[in-house]
């Protein structure tokens, strides 16, 4: 007997940017492995009685390998449970989705995809401003910070993530962000081009600090609390 997975998003972390159809199946759920970023409030969305199960990886902390997470799927799964996988933001962006459908279609076990707020979606909105410029930003990119080393990834396409008009979002940049700013200065990208750091998204502790690419370069370092970088043509808004 196989049982169901959904893969739900969680949005950044506020418990009111999930969707309708994430409550359902999370108030459906027979285990839920969740990530470190979609704890907190958003679990107590989650049916009484049903199995929690933390699976989250942080970097610089000891995580889970991806194929014990993806064997847990299973083997919840094989007993017939109903199984939410949920996972920060959209399970689609950044969230290594697609090796835990390889795994579950390997052994013949349905699955469906709830998407989430991203965060990129999420920070824009809480700093007031629009991911895209009529004229002068038509087009938004996403490209993650670091590989599975930890390293900023080979074969980044710096020239267009150097396009000055285009939004780019970074995704984990806290450990790298300085040596890509360098070489999109290198190659052309204005130091001055205004950037946003935008830190625990939705969270009542969320920051968010405005400089520009070259200034944030400098002073962006390692931290505990997740985060982004915004560059591009940003417009200034009146969030906090």
């Amino acid at each position: 007997m196989s049982g169901f997975v959904s893969f739900v998003g969680s949005g950044p972390g506020a418990a009111d940017l999930l969707t309708l159809r994430a409550l359902d199946r999370l108030q459906a759920a027979d285990v839920v492995l969740f990530d470190d970023l979609s704890a907190g409030p958003i679990l107590a969305r989650v049916r009484p009685g049903a199995e929690m199960v933390a699976v989250g990886k942080r970097a610089g902390r000891s995580s889970p390998k991806q194929d014990h997470v993806s064997r847990l799927l299973v083997d919840h799964a094989m007993t017939g449970a109903r199984v939410v996988r949920l996972k920060s933001g959209d399970p689609g962006i950044f969230g290594r989705l697609e090796e835990e459908i390889t795994a579950l279609r390997a052994a013949g076990i349905g699955y469906d995809v709830v998407p989430g707020v991203t965060v990129a979606s999420a920070a824009a909105a809480a700093a007031g401003i629009p991911l895209t410029r009529r004229a002068c930003a038509r087009r938004v990119q996403f490209v993650t910070g670091h590989d599975q080393s930890g390293a900023l990834p080979e074969g980044l396409d710096m020239g267009a993530l150097a396009d000055p008009g285009a939004t780019t979002v970074v995704f984990m940049p806290r450990r790298t962000f300085a040596a890509l700013a360098a070489r999109l200065i290198d190659i052309g990208l204005p130091a001055d081009t205004p950037a946003l750091l935008a830190e625990n998204v939705s969270h009542p502790d969320q920051r968010m600090s405005r400089s520009s690419l070259g200034e944030l370069a400098q002073v962006l370092v390692a931290g505990v609390h997740p985060a982004v970088v915004l560059y591009g043509p940003l417009v200034e808004g009146d969030g906090a």
